[in-house]
């Protein structure tokens, strides 16, 4: 029982006197003695209202420490340690900074459970004391600020939680864990660096797949289980106008690659409104505008920087044609010098990533068993990309990416009446309600393990 503050705990004790506490003190006095202890944690969990002081310690180092992609090396030291710490058996430096941890418990399925590690080039704004003040050379070599901005220290910390909660109960299970931590999901190449340094030769190939994402979309404490498509197909496209420079005061003996470039940004949002089927999700996005050095110089060339997104292969490819034929109007209608060059990056694509309904059907049914049926609800498909679905691809085998809400529920509740978007991933504002969701994280990795591997939870 949790004694008020004050209560005796130091000091000279003196006789209990009910007439001189008042009405007030008394009242919830007598409801804490009457109110039931705290819930037992639910099988298969417990020991983690003890082990969450060390998750929360490991969150904040990692919020404040992020890394870039393709640099996680602190980070993936980090994952590495406390993996060894439960007892896994830990390689480092798979397809780069990538760490996988085995722990083999008898007859049964492999089981891999995925982390991403990478963090993003952007300022953090939360105004939070543990804030990043990061800054990292970029792969451009310039400076930037770096931010735990896709919740990826939430999944790291969720991982490790359920790995240490795992190994310490394998009287619960049978079968083999492989806890694998991830580089570069932010530029979509980690999963495709680790499946070619080995990760399924080297390493147990897994029966099943399951990770999970953090959701401004629902509220702390919850999980969200998409059965079928989950997160879009993305493609990179890079596109560099090529025009005639001169001086800003006589734009008539130069050809403005800014203005042929602005043109095409207007023109690229016909696409998805007039082209595409009305039923087919689709995204052309132009995230950056390069181009002068100084406000009276016309430049010689602009560059756009686009992500395009769909969830049919069919539409992906309508979307990139468009792209390429607007841009070579547009340049051509301005006279132009050169056609524009136009690139869409393979190293920067992700496939749809699609949980299998089956699969999700079946960690549902267990997390509600764990979780409570009103802690498990629908949630809708996404046009975020992730390259989480080429482990399933590859090996062949059902996967599943849990959605875990981020967002306190009054939080989410207040913006809902307002008609406002509480700040989620890739914001600079994002700041998930700490406790709540890394528990539910932790959670949810468990017990989804838990009914892989035979044993559940059951009622």
């Amino acid at each position: 029982m949790t004694r008020p503050a004050g209560a005796g705990d130091s000091g000279l004790r003196r006789p209990f006197d009910r007439a001189q506490m008042p009405l007030a003190t008394l009242t919830a006095l007598l409801l804490i003695v009457a109110s039931p202890a705290r819930a037992a944690e639910p099988p298969g969990l417990a020991g983690l209202d003890a082990l969450y002081p060390s998750l929360d310690a490991l969150y904040l180092d990692l919020h404040r420490n992020p890394e870039l992609s393709l640099h996680e090396k602190r980070t993936a030291a980090e994952m590495a340690a406390r993996l060894r710490a439960a007892g896994l058996e830990v390689t480092e430096h798979v397809g780069g900074t990538g760490v996988v941890g085995v722990l083999r418990n008898g007859p049964g399925p492999t089981v891999l459970v995925r982390t991403d590690m990478d963090a993003l080039p952007m300022p953090e704004k939360t105004g939070l004391p543990y804030a990043s003040t990061v800054s990292a050379k970029s792969d451009a070599g310039e400076t930037v600020p770096v931010m735990h901005a896709c919740g990826h220290d939430v999944h790291m910390t969720s991982w490790v939680g359920a790995a240490t909660l795992l190994a310490r109960a394998k009287g619960r299970w049978s079968g083999t864990l492989v806890f694998v931590g991830q580089p570069a999901e932010e530029v979509l190449q980690g999963a495709e660096r680790m499946i070619r340094d080995g990760l399924f030769t080297r390493f147990p190939k897994p029966d099943f797949v399951v990770g999970l994402h953090v959701s401004n979309l629902i509220a702390s404490g919850r999980v969200g289980v998409p059965p079928g498509p989950a997160s879009a197909a993305s493609n990179a496209v890079d596109i560099t106008f090529y025009g005639r420079g001169g001086h800003g005061a006589s734009p008539q003996r130069t050809i403005d690659p800014v203005l042929i470039a602005a043109r095409a940004v207007v023109a690229f949002q016909s696409i998805v409104s007039r082209e595409v089927n009305p039923f087919d999700a689709a995204v052309v996005t132009v995230g950056t505008l390069h181009a002068g050095t100084k406000r009276n110089i016309i430049p010689d060339e602009a560059k756009l920087e686009l992500t395009v997104r769909s969830y049919k292969p069919e539409v992906q490819k309508q979307l990139l044609a468009a792209i390429e034929r607007i841009a070579k109007a547009e340049a051509a209608a301005a006279g132009a010098p050169r056609p524009p060059e136009i690139v869409v990056d393979p190293r920067e694509a992700s496939e749809v990533v699609v949980n299998d309904p089956a699969l999700a059907a079946r960690l549902s049914s267990a997390l509600r068993r764990g979780l409570g049926d009103a802690n498990v609800v629908p949630h809708e498909p996404t046009s975020s990309s992730e390259d989480f679905g080429v482990y399933g691809r590859v090996a062949g085998v059902p996967s599943v990416q849990l959605r875990v809400g981020a967002v306190g529920p009054g939080e989410l509740a207040r913006a809902e009446k307002e008609g406002r978007f509480v700040p989620g991933p890739h914001n600079s504002h994002f700041a998930p309600d700490r406790e709540p969701t890394i528990r539910t994280g932790v959670s949810a990795l468990t017990l989804s393990v838990l009914e892989l591997l035979g044993t559940g939870v059951r009622s």
